[in-house]
Formats: C-alpha cells, structure tokens, sequence
C-alpha cells in the first residue's frame, strides 16, 4: 500500500452537508487536509479489513499449527514467564 505523503494531489469535487461545510469554515479547518487524512485512515482500515478476509484460510491454517508446534523459536525465548528474578514476576 502505498503512502498517501509520496501521492501527488488531484482536484476531485465533493458534495458535503452545507451545514457541517459552514462550521468547518468557522472553525479555519484545511478541508483538504481534513478530508485527505480521514480518507486515508478509512482506505487503510477497509485495505486491512479486505486483506484479512482474503487471507483468512491461511490465518487459520497458520493458527492451527502453531496451536499443534507451537511457536517455531519458542526455545530461544529467554523472557517466558518463570525466567524472570523473583519480585519481577
């Protein structure tokens, strides 16, 4: 996904509830720069939302093994519980 920060901007036209577009003006809100953000955040959520539904079987597969081995490094951890001083656990 790419960042929004390295895009080059496009006028686009855009129909807003006049009253919210008043306020907004009142308050010296940068529109574009509102909208720019809150669209982005929105793209990346519904990115992630589809990206997880399309991987789903593989999540669960995934899921399913590790709950059968376990984590594949798990015997390197030096930080599992019952590792730590006494008073730190």
């Amino acid at each position: 996904m790419r960042r929004k920060d390295a895009s080059t901007k496009r006028p686009v036209n855009l129909s807003l509830n006049a009253k919210v577009l008043d306020r907004a003006r009142e308050l010296g809100m940068n529109l574009s720069a509102t909208v720019d953000a809150l669209l982005a955040e929105e793209v990346r959520r519904r990115y992630w939302a589809r990206w997880n539904q399309d991987n789903r079987e593989a999540i669960a597969h995934y899921n399913a093994r590790i709950a059968r081995e376990g984590l594949p490094l798990a015997r390197y951890r030096t930080f599992m519980k019952g590792d730590a001083p006494e008073g730190d656990a």
